[in-house]
């Protein structure tokens, strides 16, 4: 399953042509609903966490099952955030290309997160893969998105 959606994913990226007139506010506008995201992640806030999700979003995480709708995202998180209260994301890299349509856009980005685990510091590195779509009401929305490791994860050096 996993590898069919990333290969689906691979397929619309394709679909996707080079920035357009215009472009580049769509592209400033979903780094910046991400970072808000990302910022609502780091302050344990699942609301600011999911504020760019669509209602009928999917998610997924390599190895664990996928999750349909915000409101069930939005449960997940606040969970994880009870579980794991030291949970932080980096953003390392991003990069944003934009349908020729300028109506859909997938988001990539590499990230560091970390975590504790007994009091001992962990890291890994991830992938993040994101599908946007500017919704009726003009909002851009993530209406999928993947999350995939890049490497296990480990003790945080120093």
């Amino acid at each position: 399953m996993f590898r069919r959606f990333c290969s689906i994913s691979i397929a619309i990226g394709a679909a996707c042509a080079p920035a357009q007139a215009g472009a580049p506010s769509i592209d400033a506008k979903i780094r910046s609903e991400v970072a808000a995201e990302i910022a609502g992640i780091n302050a344990q806030d699942p609301v600011k966490a999911t504020a760019y999700e669509a209602n009928d979003m999917m998610f997924t995480e390599c190895g664990q099952f996928a999750t349909f709708g915000r409101a069930s995202y939005r449960q997940g998180l606040a969970m994880t955030f009870k579980r794991e209260p030291a949970w932080h994301l980096s953003l390392i890299d991003e990069g944003v290309t934009v349908a020729a349509a300028g109506n859909q856009a997938i988001y990539r980005s590499t990230y560091d997160e970390d975590s504790m685990r007994s009091g001992v510091p962990y890291t890994h590195k991830g992938k993040y893969v994101a599908g946007f779509r500017r919704d009726q009401d003009g909002v851009w929305r993530i209406h999928w998105s993947v999350v995939c490791w890049e490497s296990p994860s480990h003790k945080k050096d120093g």
